[in-house]
């Protein structure tokens, strides 16, 4: 396939996934409206971004508050101690998400970063109380490998997977 072919096929699946990262429940009629394409074009591309594994899923942006939830951020900085098979494998086999379930705390996303800190953990939980408790679990869980750990309590999402705030008013109380 000529190089330009491959450029265009490039470019024609950034315009979708730019669509669909806007609002994935939009109709591929107004997908490939918007995106100057055949219905038939989009829903192909779609396709072949879900297979690719580009696409991993969708998902649905929620007021938490309105929810009666509340977003929390764990920061965790690793020790130098090498990691066991057995705790690599507890990492893995995601063991201590499905704890926090039993903790009324569902983890959004997990991210192994490089900085200060080493591991970031978004997640919901009812109140501060549940999300003490799953720091804790998570010391707990991971003894003798972590140098420090940080809990951070969202006041106001001003941008959510990048989805601005439609109650942006509310941020005056917290300025």
């Amino acid at each position: 396939m000529a190089r330009s072919s491959i450029n265009q096929i490039e470019k024609d699946e950034i315009k979708i996934i730019t669509e669909l990262k806007k609002n994935a429940r939009e109709s591929i009629d107004k997908i490939a409206h918007r995106c100057k394409f055949s219905r038939q074009k989009v829903w192909r591309i779609m396709n072949k971004l879900e297979e690719s594994k580009k696409v991993w899923g969708y998902t649905a942006v929620t007021d938490d508050e309105k929810l009666g939830l509340k977003k929390f951020f764990i920061l965790i900085k690793r020790t130098t101690t090498p990691l066991s098979d057995d705790l690599a494998e507890k990492i893995i086999s995601r063991e201590v998400e499905n704890k926090a379930l039993g903790e009324g705390v569902v983890i959004d996303n997990s991210f192994f970063v490089h900085g200060k800190y080493d591991w970031i953990i978004c997640f919901t939980a009812n109140d501060i109380r549940h999300a003490k408790k799953f720091s804790d679990l998570i010391q707990k869980s991971y003894h003798g490998h972590i140098a420090d750990i940080i809990l951070l309590e969202t006041l106001f999402p001003i941008r959510y997977n990048g989805i601005l705030n439609p109650n942006k008013e509310k941020l005056k109380d917290f300025v």
